[in-house]
């Protein structure tokens, strides 16, 4: 009887620890600390159940990787025999969900010419001189997507060229695009940059609001969305303290 105890008092002891790493990864609500903590290891089942077992259909995309990579290792032999525009352009897809922004560009940049008419690789190379922080680069090519489509990939494009005026000294520019966009667009992204925007001209007040505006939205979101969301969450939260400081 006290080998039983002690065995499933460590298996107690396991699903606290594994509950908790998770709580430190994700982050949901901080009352959930306090379940797992104080519940024991029932706490933490109740906890596993309500948010580890739902966070698997997020975590199954991470079994994604292995076949991107593997796809990614055989258009970068490709690329060596048969240069495609084609084959660029889908490596540098790949390169772009990797996260691998720089690699990204190059590709994006031997992928098209002055021949190329879609918007999709130009709105997608913005995105990486985006997160590589070459503000200025990116400013014509998410010019050139919303020329042709102001709403491409539901106003994201638009938001995010305000988001580059904003970091290449226009400021007027941001203002007239993230007003026009927030009309129509309810993308956290996009609210966060606005008040990130707002914050950096100095409008503490209405940088405010709009970090708000992304909380707000938490608690009539359904479960699946408000974990997808999440980092954004953690983001306002964070723009709150600066704007309180």
């Amino acid at each position: 009887m006290g080998l039983l105890y002690f065995a499933f008092s460590w298996w107690g002891i396991l699903l606290q620890g594994f509950a908790i790493v998770h709580f430190i990864r994700r982050r949901p609500d901080t009352f959930w600390l306090f379940v797992i903590l104080i519940g024991g290891w029932l706490g933490a089942l109740v906890y596993i159940a309500v948010e580890v077992i739902p966070d698997a259909g997020l975590m199954s995309q991470s079994f994604k990787t292995f076949p991107r990579r593997r796809r990614i290792h055989e258009l970068e032999a490709a690329v060596l025999d048969n240069p495609s525009a084609g084959n660029y352009e889908e490596l540098a897809d790949l390169y772009l969900e990797e996260g691998k922004y720089a690699r990204a560009r190059q590709c994006y940049d031997k992928a098209m010419s002055s021949r190329t008419d879609s918007p999709d690789p130009f709105y997608r190379r913005g995105i990486a001189e985006v997160h590589l922080g070459d503000f200025a680069a990116a400013v014509p090519d998410l010019e050139r997507v919303v020329a042709q489509d102001a709403k491409y990939d539901f106003h994201l494009a638009a938001a995010l060229l305000a988001h580059a005026y904003a970091n290449t000294g226009q400021p007027q520019r941001a203002e007239e695009l993230f007003q026009e966009v927030v009309k129509i667009s309810t993308a956290s992204q996009t609210y966060y940059n606005y008040a990130t925007f707002l914050l950096s001209q100095g409008r503490n007040q209405e940088a405010r609001q709009w970090a708000q505006r992304i909380l707000d939205k938490k608690p009539t979101m359904p479960g699946y969305l408000r974990r997808r969301e999440r980092p954004w969450f953690w983001k306002a939260t964070a723009l709150l303290g600066r704007v309180s400081k």
